[in-house]
């Protein structure tokens, strides 16, 4: 649900071009100019930092502000990582007028940093490393603070920072006082522990903003989707996901768990789209040019760790991928989040393996979503995006240049006629010029998926071995695996067959015939997903 912009702040919006509110930036306007300490939750892409952001620009604007060089900083907000530092320090320049901001995180120079300090600051914006830096430098005096943010509050509380946000707070808290700093938490994921580790920052009686609460979905609103996906398969599976689900003209996140993973997929040449790495051992001054590059377009995909998961804004994200269920469910909401925002949809994708079936369920209970589960792309469909992704890049191709082209063009349908002429053209464009078909069931590559098809019930699988051995011969046994059931009553064995090359379903829902097999058996070979 969106809202008017109301007069009062209308104006120190408009620069962003913003003409309506979110939800939660019209729930929490008022406690927060007002004064309340706020907790606020909501869900990723909803707006959440122009929450604090419009009402405290507002009232900083609004009193009169001390100017004098060298003043202390009215506002402080505290983020996990240097790139959401970055990108809400940016988003409070978009709205002020005469207020002075500062970003300090780490990996930049100091010298700069120094001089916003002598110059005098209204808002800093920063991580906690380089801010407690600062201040057992006595450089930075936080003595005056009148409002405290932490951002993605759920991280800020937490052993990793937990002790350094105390360090720096403590200069500005009294115990029982009731000058304390305004104080502020935001979180799309708010577990129990950290109301309860908030209260020592907190006023008796604060507000709290929790457009989640209760209802069964907490992730973003996007389409979720799990496909069965092997670890040694997962780099040629990802790029045939990519093509299939963004295309070579839309954005791609990619999360993994290790630098060495995000390195590694974002040079494989199963990527037919550009992509780059993002992670810690990233020098800061490339991870600032590498998010630039993909917000601007440069590159299409964007393989990162967990540094990319929280609070960035990264517009028109069409397919986030995760290459395997994360190990907590507030990582996978963070994560999904980077699609689908602002009212948008999006597409989420997750890797999951045989062993990972349970983790995959808990995150499914945990986030309150079901996840539809899908084989890897076909030939067919990959085919069938490579060749529109193909049209498009002929509709870029400029009137004048295709002119010094009609002579071979001429001479190619001569020989080979226009159909097929057009058709290789439109292959090695899309890059889709050899194709491995892959097993639905698992994603090996070589496989073709068949259903082997019973009319009668079978009530447990050994029936199923029984036949298959009777007609194809007791060597095969060695060659087929991890025999299973359909979705419902229906009865379905997996197995992979290394010298037939192809995977089996067994059910007792059709009835066609094929090769030997006794009349209430038959086999179906499936090309798209099941």
């Amino acid at each position: 649900m969106t809202f008017l912009a109301p007069p009062p702040f209308s104006l120190s919006v408009s620069a962003r071009g913003v003409s309506y509110l979110f939800d939660i930036q019209v729930k929490t306007f008022n406690p927060v100019y007002d004064g309340e300490d706020v907790i606020a939750q909501a869900r990723t892409g909803t707006g959440k930092t122009f929450s604090f952001a419009i009402p405290l620009v507002e009232k900083l604007q609004k009193d009169s502000m001390e100017m004098s060089r060298g003043r202390a900083p009215k506002v402080l907000v505290l983020t996990p990582t240097r790139e959401l530092a970055i990108q809400v320090s940016k988003d409070f320049r978009d709205i002020i007028k005469r207020l002075s901001i500062a970003c300090f995180y780490g990996g930049s120079s100091y010298n700069p940093q120094l001089d916003a300090i002598r110059n005098g600051i209204d808002i800093l914006v920063g991580t906690p490393g380089r801010i407690k830096d600062h201040l057992q430098n006595h450089k930075l005096v936080l003595s005056k603070l009148k409002h405290v943010v932490l951002d993605e509050v759920d991280q800020m509380l937490d052993m990793g920072f937990a002790e350094q946000v105390e360090e720096i707070l403590a200069t500005s808290y009294n115990k029982d006082s009731g000058t304390n700093p305004q104080t502020l938490l935001f979180s799309a994921t708010c577990p129990p522990w950290v109301y309860e580790v908030a209260k020592k920052y907190m006023r008796p009686g604060c507000r709290h903003v929790d457009l989640i609460g209760k209802k069964t979905q907490k992730a973003a609103t996007t389409v979720e989707v799990s496909v069965l996906c092997c670890w040694r398969s997962r780099a040629a599976v990802l790029g045939d996901v990519i093509q299939v689900y963004s295309g070579s003209h839309g954005r791609t996140i990619v999360f993994c768990e290790t630098k060495k993973e995000a390195n590694e997929l974002s040079m494989n040449a199963s990527i037919k789209q550009s992509a780059q790495s993002l992670h810690g051992d990233i020098p800061q001054k490339q991870r600032e040019t590498t998010l630039k590059g993909f917000r601007n377009g440069t590159f299409e995909v964007l393989v990162a760790t967990n540094v990319a998961a929280r609070g960035l804004d990264i517009p028109e994200v069409d397919l986030v991928v995760q290459c395997s269920p994360p190990k907590d469910v507030e990582s996978y909401i963070h994560r999904s989040g980077r699609t689908g925002r602002a009212g948008r949809t999006g597409v989420c994708i997750c890797f999951y393996q045989r062993k990972e079936e349970e983790q995959l369920r808990y995150v499914e209970n945990r986030a309150g979503i079901t996840f539809r589960r899908v084989g890897v792309p076909t030939a067919n469909e990959i085919i069938k995006s490579s060749s529109k992704d193909a049209v498009r890049f002929l509709d870029s191709v400029p009137v004048t240049a295709i002119s010094y082209f009609k002579a071979s063009a001429e001479k190619l349908i001569e020989e080979r006629g226009a159909v097929d002429a057009l058709a290789a053209a439109l292959a090695h464009i899309s890059g889709a010029t050899s194709l491995e078909q892959r097993s639905l069931l698992n994603s090996d590559a070589g496989y073709t998926t068949l259903q082997l098809v019973c009319s009668q019930e079978m009530h447990n699988l050994g029936y199923a071995w029984r036949t298959v051995k009777e007609q194809l011969g007791e060597q095969m046994e060695n060659h087929i695996h991890r025999m299973t059931f359909l979705k419902g009553k229906t009865v379905c064995t997996h197995m992979i067959c290394r010298l037939m090359r192809c995977c089996f379903f067994f059910s007792s829902a059709l009835k066609t015939y094929l090769l030997t097999l006794p009349p209430f058996w038959s086999v179906r070979a499936y090309q798209s997903s099941l």
